[in-house]
């Protein structure tokens, strides 16, 4: 089993990069070292290394990509998904003095998921379960998304009705996870989606109401999509976290292995 952080780092740059980012996009191409793609919540850069661009060189290839999107497409904005180990290091700079803004640094963490598939007492009144079981997905996935917006301030995911869709189609790739008040209300809520062809599936938008934080919920919301991700026969999680989620995660195993920070350029 991987668990020192260099094989750990490779790993998430051979499996979790370029392609393995592609599978929700309704269209993407290769533009010199980077991939430019459009997904239904908007634009996305990556790259697995940017071949020892530099200077001039990295600055047309940015002047050409804020081009096309903006008279190409009509997205509304795009990500250039940075990774702190990359080169080269005046990167930020460059995509900076051509109008992108940073976005809060995270943390890449990945661990086993059998690490995090651990045990966790609820408060009382609270239950965990899959979204969409016993119920209507679209509606428990609506009020995913409205938590989301109130934790962080913002709706950049997919859009219920795309993850419904999604779910829907593809139950091996992905699910969502929601934990519910004794009022019935979603109090924090995650996705887990499984990473075609690599050992990976990657936990994303979790977020737990203020006033329900400090008792075990997300821990509870992260155990139950890692026994999922091992039904579904993922091997490890990534999860790119904030500042509030990285100690559960470490505590649960996951180590970090690198930074990720979003560069948005937006639409005048």
């Amino acid at each position: 089993m991987i668990d020192a952080p260099a094989d750990l780092l490779s790993a998430y740059d051979s499996q979790l990069r370029e392609e393995a980012e592609m599978s929700t996009a309704s269209q993407w191409h290769r533009h010199g070292p980077i991939l430019r793609a459009i997904f239904s919540h908007g634009g996305f850069v990556t790259y697995r290394d940017l071949a020892g661009l530099q200077g001039a060189a990295l600055d047309k290839v940015i002047a050409d990509t804020v081009r096309w999107f903006r008279d190409e497409t009509d997205v509304a904005s795009f990500e250039w998904k940075s990774r702190g180990h990359d080169a080269p290091a005046d990167l930020p700079a460059r995509l900076e003095a051509h109008g992108l803004v940073a976005d809060a640094l995270e943390t890449v963490m990945i661990g086993a998921a059998e690490r995090l598939d651990q045990p966790v007492e609820l408060p009382a009144g609270v239950v965990v379960r899959r979204a969409g079981d016993g119920g209507d997905l679209l509606a428990d996935l609506t009020a995913a998304a409205a938590l989301q917006t109130e934790v962080f301030g913002n709706d950049a995911g997919p859009a219920p009705a795309d993850l419904a869709e999604r779910i829907t189609a593809l139950p091996h790739l992905s699910e969502h996870w929601l934990a519910l008040g004794p009022d019935g209300d979603v109090v924090c809520a995650g996705r887990v989606d499984v990473v075609p062809g690599t050992e990976f599936a990657g936990l994303w938008g979790g977020g737990t109401r203020p006033a329900w934080r400090g008792q075990g919920i997300y821990r509870a919301l992260v155990a139950a999509r890692a026994r999922s991700a091992l039904r579904l026969g993922a091997r490890y999680l990534h999860s790119d976290c904030t500042d509030m989620s990285r100690p559960i995660l470490e505590r649960s195993g996951l180590v970090a292995v690198t930074t990720t920070t979003p560069y948005n350029w937006t639409r005048d």
